[in-house]
């Protein structure tokens, strides 16, 4: 059984005695050995959010959702991550700096969490996150530091330059995403 208070209350005290991502990993991924108990415990998504399950200066637990066909431009966190996948499934691409060209990136790397899937992401990690199935995806995401308040970075999606993370861009991006999805089930339902 899922129960979130106990889960934040685990991941506080991993934390407390561990600030890497080490003992959170193991944590989460023991979590998502179960996806359908996360899931009851969570609850049925209806829509792409990003939940704050726990939020401080220096940990962070979020409970994400993603529409499908949605895109994450490639964007950094500036500090450790931990996904843990307990509902379909995430296409991440990860990026690099481009030698000489400090503020471009070009690809070096992909990854497909799928749910039961935990992965750990350094705090150097530049990627971008597609949801590529036709139904939401559903993942907790830790972060070792408060991801509301850092100044991160993000891509552009057609020059690959950067620019600093808008987070007003971002929930309009999610709203853009929920507003096709739920076009999407109203014309499935007729």
């Amino acid at each position: 059984m899922f129960e979130t208070e106990q889960f934040i209350a685990d991941c506080r005290a991993a934390f407390a005695a561990d600030r890497t991502h080490k003992a959170i990993h193991q944590i989460l991924a023991r979590a998502m050995s179960e996806p359908a108990a996360v899931l009851r415990g969570l609850g049925e998504p209806k829509r792409a959010e990003i939940g704050k399950l726990f939020h401080s200066d220096s940990l962070t637990i979020l409970n994400v959702v993603w529409a499908p066909g949605m895109i994450a431009m490639p964007h950094n966190h500036r500090m450790w991550a931990v996904i843990g996948i307990y509902s379909g499934r995430e296409d991440n691409v990860f990026w690099r700096r481009i030698p000489g060209e400090p503020n471009r990136i070009e690809a070096a790397g992909a990854r497909a969490p799928c749910e039961r899937d935990a992965v750990p992401l350094g705090s150097d990690i530049i990627h971008s996150v597609i949801n590529p199935i036709d139904r939401l995806s559903s993942a907790i995401h830790i972060y070792g530091g408060d991801f509301f308040a850092a100044e991160r970075s993000e891509w552009d999606s057609l020059t690959l330059d950067e620019h600093r993370f808008d987070g007003e861009q971002a929930r309009r991006r999610f709203e853009g995403a929920n507003a096709r999805y739920e076009a999407r089930l109203r014309a499935a339902a007729g």
